[in-house]
């Protein structure tokens, strides 16, 4: 990485600036742990920052009346939590919610609003990458009603496996069937039978992508249709 690229900063979308462009909002950028659990933004509450995740996976998530919860989407070092902002608003009703502990940079709204016009660089990515969000976020919907959990959660973890960058991570399995919408009964036989296929092994809270070939036939066809859209939009980094 260039001097004027400096390793706090691995998200794909700060990383595709032109180089004047970045180096101006590098002073804007503050470089933060996502930790496990940890609430980015709560419902219906004021959006203060902008993340950038460089490691690690943000979730947002619906929250049900009675407390049942479902993922929209995931935001990783492809992408910004925080395009409310963007679109105009100042707050969302759903859950922003650290799920894979890494690292960010975030930005303090009144700057990003100030410093991200239509004439810039990353305006421009980001109009590309919102598309692809709502992509990801069309096919949630389509794959939660009408595709079986197994697919479903293979799914799952290879989007996880494509923002963090390696084959082991820290995940619950009641954290999977929490983003998933079903019993945790439900994620435990999944990942048993994933694990005797030998795609995939966990232990202790701790899963290990063994055989991502396997894990991707395994899968519905949403992660590949998200994917596509996504490398479509933005390329493939």
């Amino acid at each position: 990485m260039s001097k004027d690229r400096p390793n706090l900063i691995e998200n794909q979308l700060l990383s595709a600036l032109p180089t004047e462009e970045y180096k101006r909002l590098l002073p804007n950028l503050e470089l933060v742990s996502l930790n496990f659990k940890q609430i980015i933004y709560a419902p219906d509450e004021p959006i203060e920052y902008v993340y950038f995740p460089n490691s690690g996976i943000i979730s947002l998530v619906n929250v049900t009346e009675d407390g049942r919860t479902v993922e929209a989407a995931m935001v990783g070092n492809e992408g910004m939590a925080g395009i409310p902002v963007f679109l105009g608003a100042d707050k969302m009703p759903a859950l922003a919610i650290s799920q894979v502990v890494g690292d960010a940079v975030r930005m303090k709204v009144d700057v990003f609003k100030r410093e991200v016009t239509p004439s810039t660089s990353l305006y421009k990515l980001l109009l590309r990458y919102t598309q692809a969000l709502l992509n990801q976020i069309s096919q949630s919907v389509a794959c939660n009603c009408l595709h079986p959990v197994e697919g479903r959660c293979c799914r799952w973890l290879l989007m996880c496996h494509d923002r963090v960058k390696s084959d082991q991570f820290m995940l619950t399995q009641e954290l999977i069937s929490q983003m998933l919408g079903v019993r945790r009964a439900s994620v435990s036989e999944v990942a048993a039978t994933l694990q005797k296929a030998g795609l995939i092994r966990y232990s202790r809270g701790k899963i290990t992508i063994c055989d991502r070939q396997g894990l991707e036939s395994a899968s519905c066809e949403c992660y590949q249709v998200v994917k596509e859209e996504f490398d479509r939009l933005l390329g493939t980094p």
